[in-house]
């Protein structure tokens, strides 16, 4: 059986949990900020879980993770 390959664009955005969850930064936040709320911009500092809808493509991408 062959090996899986994981996607090389996946592994530098995106990382799990121990429980298995995945986890990734928020969007939005590279420029045009000027038009952002506060409270939007303060809110999309760090990482955030992926809902399960959108775990479930990104799981396709890393088999191993």
């Amino acid at each position: 059986m062959l090996k899986l390959k994981t996607k090389s664009s996946a592994k530098k955005r995106f990382s799990f949990t121990a429980s298995g969850k995945i986890i990734c930064g928020s969007a939005f936040k590279r420029h045009n900020l000027r038009k952002r709320s506060q409270k939007m911009k303060r809110q999309a500092r760090g990482t955030m879980v992926l809902s399960c809808s959108d775990a479930l493509s990104v799981v396709k991408y890393m088999p191993y993770g």
